[in-house]
C-alpha cells in the first residue's frame, strides 16, 4: 500500500497558466451557505506556511478580489476564521471563477483559466480513483491486521492484489494525464510529486519532462524538477549503486559492498512508517524464499530512536542486515540515493548495478527470480 498517501492530497494544490495574456487577476465568487458579511481571505502557500495576503467580505452571496500575480502559485480562498485553509486553486493573472457551496464541498470548484480548468478535470477522475483506494483500505484494515497476525498468506496476497489494482488505476490515469497535457502547469506538479515519491522511474519522468514547453520548464516548479532529476539520475537503473556504511543494531559498521549477493535489495524503511511495516511481511516472505539462492537484503532505517528501531526489527522478523544512522530524514544514505519517501527499494545485480527500483509484490518477486536464474 505504498505511496498513495500523498498523491491526490498533494495534487489538490495545483498551479497553472491563464488562457489570455493579462497582467492582473479578478477572482469572482458565488457562494452558498455563507452569510453576508463573512470574511473571505486570499491565502498563498509559502515554503513553511499558508499566509493571508488579501481579504474582502461576502455581499449578496458574492465576493470579488483583484490584484496582480507574479509567478503562478498555489493559493486558497478561505471563509470565516482566518485559520481556515479553504478551497485550493491556482493564483494567476486572468478571470478566475469560484463556485463554493458550504454544504457541497466536493463539487465546489475554481475555474476560468486554462489550468484551473485542467485542475478540475484531473481531480474529478483522480478523486474517484483515490476514493476507491481509501475506502478499500479502511474497510479491510482489520482484516489485513488479522491476516498478518495469523500469517494467512492467502488472504494477504488477495488483499494486496486488490489494493495494487486500485493504486495502479490511479497511477496509470495520472501518468496518462501528464502525457496528454504536457502544457498544463498541473502536470509539472504531478510529475514532481511522483518523482519525489519514487512512484515513477527517473527515466520515465525525464522523458515526460523533456516534452514539456519551455515556459513550464523555466517555472519555479520546473527548475525544481530539473534539479531533482539530476540527482535521482545518479541512482537510476543502469547506474552503480553508491556504496555506504552505517552502524547495525549492535553498533558494528556494515557496508553495502560487503552485503552484496547475487541479487541485493537496498530497502529504505523506518519503524514509524506505516506503509513500510505493512510491506515488511512481504519482504520477509521474499527473503525466506530466495536467500539461499543468492538474495541478500540490507535495510536502511530512517529512524531516530534506536530502541524503537530495534523493537521493529524484532517484531517484524527482519533477519537480514540492518543499518541506521538514526538521523531521520537527514540520513546521508537517503540523501545519496535521493530518497524522498519510504518505503523505497533498489534492486542490484551481483556487481552492485541498479537493475530495478521500487517494485512490489509479484513484480518484485518476478524480478528477483529472473535475476537469480541468470
Amino acid at each position: 500500500m505504498k505511496k498513495i498517501f500523498s498523491l491526490v492530497g498533494a495534487l489538490a494544490l495545483m498551479a497553472s497558466c491563464n488562457n489570455t495574456p493579462t497582467d492582473s487577476f479578478t477572482i469572482s465568487g458565488n457562494v452558498k451557505g455563507i452569510e453576508d458579511g463573512t470574511k473571505v481571505y486570499l491565502k498563498k502557500q509559502t515554503e513553511l506556511d499558508v499566509v493571508s495576503v488579501d481579504s474582502t467580505e461576502v455581499k449578496n452571496g458574492k465576493f470579488e478580489i483583484k490584484g496582480k500575480a507574479g509567478e503562478t502559485e498555489i493559493s486558497y480562498i478561505a471563509f470565516g476564521k482566518e485559520g481556515n485553509l479553504g478551497l485550493p486553486f491556482i493564483l494567476e493573472n486572468g478571470d478566475i471563477k469560484v463556485d463554493f457551496n458550504k454544504d457541497d464541498l466536493e463539487n465546489s470548484k475554481v475555474t476560468g483559466t486554462k489550468n484551473n480548468d485542467y485542475f478540475v478535470t484531473f481531480n474529478k477522475e483522480a478523486g474517484v480513483l483515490q476514493k476507491k483506494v481509501v475506502e478499500f483500505q479502511q474497510q479491510n484494515q482489520m482484516l489485513i491486521m488479522e491476516a498478518q497476525q495469523s500469517n494467512n498468506e492467502k488472504v494477504l496476497d488477495s488483499l494486496y492484489g486488490i489494493n495494487e489494482k486500485y493504486t495502479n488505476e490511479l497511477k496509470n490515469y495520472t501518468l496518462s494525464f501528464v502525457e496528454k497535457t504536457p502544457d498544463a502547469f498541473i502536470s509539472i506538479l504531478i510529475l514532481n510529486q511522483m518523482t519525489q515519491g519514487s512512484s515513477i522511474e527517473p527515466a520515465k519522468s525525464q522523458a515526460l519532462f523533456d516534452k514539456m514547453p519551455k515556459e513550464i520548464k523555466e517555472s519555479k516548479q520546473g527548475k525544481e524538477l530539473a534539479e531533482l532529476l539530476a540527482k535521482v539520475g545518479k541512482v537510476s537503473v543502469g547506474k552503480k549503486a553508491p556504496d555506504f556504511s552505517a552502524p547495525n543494531p549492535e553498533g558494528k559498521m556494515v557496508s553495502l559492498k560487503e552485503s552484496l549477493g547475487k541479487v541485493t535489495i537496498v530497502d529504505f524503511w523506518a519503524s514509524w512508517c506505516g506503509p513500510c511495516r505493512v510491506e515488511n511481511p512481504n519482504v520477509v516472505k521474499l527473503y525466506n524464499k530466495f536467500h539461499e539462492k543468492g538474495l541478500n537484503i540490507i535495510g536502511v532505517s530512517l529512524d531516530k530512536d534506536g530502541d524503537k528501531w530495534k523493537e521493529a526489527i524484532a517484531k517484524d522478523g527482519l533477519t537480514w542486515a540492518q543499518v541506521s544512522n538514526l538521523q531521520f530524514w537527514q540520513d546521508p544514505i537517503a540523501a545519496d540515493y535521493s530518497v524522498k519517501a519510504i518505503p523505497a527499494t533498489f534492486i542490484l545485480d551481483e556487481n552492485g548495478v541498479i537493475v530495478a527500483r521500487d517494485l512490489r509484490g509479484e513484480e518484485l518477486e518476478a524480478k528477483v527470480a529472473e535475476l537469480l536464474a541468470k
